[in-house]
């Protein structure tokens, strides 16, 4: 089973999510193209559409090799601890690469919401959606940082989840909602017919498109 592209999986994802139609709830993608899916999911339940950005925390000398990821606020760092010990990091590179990386967070925030305030969550259910999960880490941080925005409810959703991944998500979210699980998963793309590049143009454009008309800070 494989989804034709990013918007099928949303609205496939959506189908899942029916429950929270109608409950105040708020979608958050994770960009790049978990916005896509998000957006579709948005649609369908007519809810705003919103943002939550956690970046990769990359090994010394290996930016690309993820040991970890972080989101905004104080408690979304995840670290794969295996990692970090194998590789002999530092707390010291630790503190200065989490700070790097929550400043890109920084940026990127600003940038895709153009001037607008974050949609507000507090008490209210929130659905963090990506276009796949494969460790989990990304995710994992996402939902830290918007558990600490005070929410009802966090409910973690993707057409596709690594299914050693999902215990992981199960001890920090609400809900995990998923449309395929499989035992591996070696990379998300290979689970859409069409899986190019989001840009951030598009980004910018679907958050105007599906936001709240009315932001409280």
């Amino acid at each position: 089973m494989t989804f034709r592209n990013r918007e099928e999986a949303g609205k496939r994802l959506a189908k899942l999510l029916d429950e929270y139609a109608g409950k105040n709830a708020v979608v958050l993608g994770i960009p790049r193209g978990g916005v896509v899916v998000a957006a579709q999911v948005a649609a369908e339940l007519g809810a705003p559409l919103d943002v939550v950005i956690p970046r990769k925390l990359g090994a010394p000398g290996q930016p690309e090799l993820a040991i970890g990821a972080v989101a905004a606020g104080g408690d979304s760092v995840v670290l794969d601890e295996r990692a970090v010990e194998y590789l002999g990091v530092t707390q010291e590179y630790l503190r200065r690469e989490v700070a790097r990386q929550r400043e890109e967070i920084a940026r990127r925030s600003k940038e895709y919401r153009e001037g607008r305030p974050p949609v507000a969550v507090d008490g209210r259910p929130v659905i963090v959606v990506d276009d796949g999960i494969a460790t989990g880490y990304t995710m994992l941080a996402a939902v830290r940082a918007t558990k600490l925005r005070g929410p009802s409810a966090v409910i973690v959703a993707a057409p596709v989840a690594a299914m050693q991944s999902l215990e992981m998500l199960r001890r920090e979210a609400d809900a995990v909602v998923y449309v395929i699980a499989p035992t591996a998963l070696l990379s998300v793309g290979s689970w859409y017919e069409q899986f190019e590049q989001t840009t951030d143009d598009e980004v910018k454009s679907l958050l105007a498109e599906h936001g709240e008309l009315e932001h409280v800070g």
